[in-house]
Order: structure tokens, then sequence, then C-alpha cells
């Protein structure tokens, strides 16, 4: 019996050591080893924190690698969430709407900023005056962008929908210069092409308004945030920082906009004018604003009607990462 007992003791504590080994080996398989964020043109405080490297310094100290990945536009970095080719994504904020009644597994964590990043744009010598003599007239934009849905919004509000005109569906630079060679008359344009297209081209900006314009959210995959809330919290972290500097620092972000694009400094410059850094938490600002796109997205067959867009947007807005790192300073 004692030799018996004795068996089971050992067995049991190899059992032990076993399972103790497979933990160990578990927990070592979901080491985070890097972090993969993208930067873009139209968040100049992506830009920020890549040029000073402070997510690099935040996570040697972990061993964790960062790698950056260029989005041209929300679409962009929309794929690269779903694909897993990044875990934080900068859109504009009804992108990331769409995405997420489209089943996409997102987050939005964080407000880089307020912008006035779209409008819409005509030639100098164009006869397009108003947002009706729209009608029957081809108009480039980006689908499942800010711009895009600006459009559908103005066009709804005038009596129009996306019927009335041919909209031609162009990566964001490539819509201008579709514009500029009279491709198309008009185009839901994006900061910082639409600079451009207005400082060298004298492109018009006929229509403008500000609240039409979603805010610009940093957006992390769900299963990330799920595995890995801290790291959440370090990105927030030095994303603050580096909204700050850019607030504080205006200029000198024209400057790391300009050298990245390659666009010209006076470019740069009204780009950034007109973006508000002052805000980055995320709450009922955006909510209200994306139940509003999302009505017009529904009654433009974009979004299905079947979707609630109320519970869509409160499963897409997240602002407990950023509550828990703003009030802790």
């Amino acid at each position: 019996m004692k030799k018996i007992i004795a068996f089971i003791l050992v067995a049991v504590g190899a059992s032990l050591i076993l399972t103790g080994c497979s933990s160990a080996k578990g927990e070592e398989k979901k080491k985070l080893e890097k972090v993969v964020l993208d930067y873009a043109y139209y968040s100049p405080t992506s830009l920020a924190l890549k040029e000073f490297g402070w997510a690099e310094e935040v996570f040697a100290s972990e061993g964790i690698e960062v790698e950056w990945v260029l989005s041209q536009g929300s679409n962009k970095a929309l794929e690269f969430l779903n694909s897993k080719s990044v875990d934080f994504g900068s859109t504009a904020g009804a992108a990331a709407l769409i995405a997420k009644s489209n089943g996409s597994p997102i987050e939005s964590v964080y407000i880089y900023s307020k912008p006035e990043w779209t409008a819409l744009v005509t030639t100098e010598d164009s006869s397009i005056k108003t947002v009706e003599d729209l009608k029957g007239k081809k108009v480039a934009a980006t689908l499942g962008t800010d711009p895009y849905i600006f459009l559908l919004r103005s066009l709804q509000e005038v009596g129009l929908s996306s019927k009335d005109v041919e909209i031609v569906n162009l990566q964001h630079s490539d819509g201008a210069n579709a514009l500029l060679t009279g491709q198309v008359d008009a185009w839901a344009g994006l900061d910082p092409h639409m600079a451009s297209a207005e400082v060298d081209s004298g492109a018009n900006l006929f229509y403008r308004d500000h609240d039409k314009n979603t805010y610009g959210t940093l957006n992390v995959r769900t299963d990330f945030a799920e595995e890995h809330p801290d790291i959440v919290e370090k990105v927030i972290e030095v994303y603050e920082k580096s909204r700050i500097w850019v607030e504080e620092n205006p200029s000198e972000a024209a400057e790391i906009l300009a050298r990245e694009s390659g666009m010209k400094l006076e470019v740069a410059e009204k780009s950034i004018e007109r973006n508000d850094f002052s805000d980055p938490l995320p709450g009922e600002k955006q909510i209200q604003a994306l139940e509003e796109a999302g009505a017009v997205l529904v009654s433009e067959k974009v979004i299905t009607k079947d979707v609630n867009i109320e519970k869509v947007v409160s499963e897409l807005i997240n602002e407990e990462f950023a509550e828990k790192v703003l009030n802790s300073k």
C-alpha cells in the first residue's frame, strides 16, 4: 500500500510539473514580441510619434519591437486591421462605423484630432458653386471614408442622393489628380491632398461644414485589446504625449508632415490648422456624430437597415482605456 501511495504521489507530482511547464510555455507563446502601429498623413499625431520614437522608447524595456505601416486612407487602415497587418489603425470615425457594422472586430479607443479634413472641391474655373450643382456630375470619392460620407450627407441635405451623381471610386490622391486633369467634375477631398490642390492649383473648396467631419479615431483590434490591455494603455500614453506636442508645436508638426509626405510647407501648415487637438477622450460627442452619420449611411444603403446603429456605435466607442490613462495624469 505504501508503495502504491508513493507511486501515486510521484505521478501527481510529475503531472503538476508537466502542467506547470505546459502553462509556462503557453504564457511564453502569449508574450508580445512586436506591436504594429500605422501612421498617416491625415494624422499629424501619428507622424510626430513616429518621428520622435516615443513608442520605441516605452516598449524597448519590455523587449517589444515597434513596426510602422503607412495608411493612405481610412479604408486602407481598416484593411490592415482586418488582416491583422496592424494592431492599431488611424481612421475617420464614420469609416470605422461602416467597418464595425460589417462585423469588423475593432474598437475606437482614442481621439487623435477633431479635423476639418474634408470638403467638396472643384477647380478654380468650375461652374459648380453649390451642392445642388453636383446633380448629374462625376464626383471622385474614396468609398468607405469620411470624404465619401461627407458627400452623401451633403447631398442628402439638399434633397439629392448618390443616385443623382456618378461617384467615381478613387484613392484620395488619385481623386485630386482626376479633378485637376478634368476626369471628374468635383472631388470629396481629404487633407493634406486637398490643401495641396488648394495651394498649388487654386482648387475651390466650394462646400465646407466642420460638423460633418467625424473625428479622427485610433482603433485597435478587439482581440488584441482583450489579450494585451496594458499595451493598449501604453500606446495611448505615447499618443497622448505626441498629441500634446503637436498642439503646442504646430509649426514643427507642419515641418514633419511636409517632410514625410513630400508636400510644400505651406500646404502642411494649412492642413495642421484644420485640426483641433484639444480633446482626446472618446465619448458622447463621438457617439452623437456617428449616430447622425449612421442614419445617412442606412438611408443610402451603405449600412443595411437591419443594423442597430446605436448598438454598433456603443460597441465601437470604448472610452475605458483613454479614461484610465488620462485620469492617471
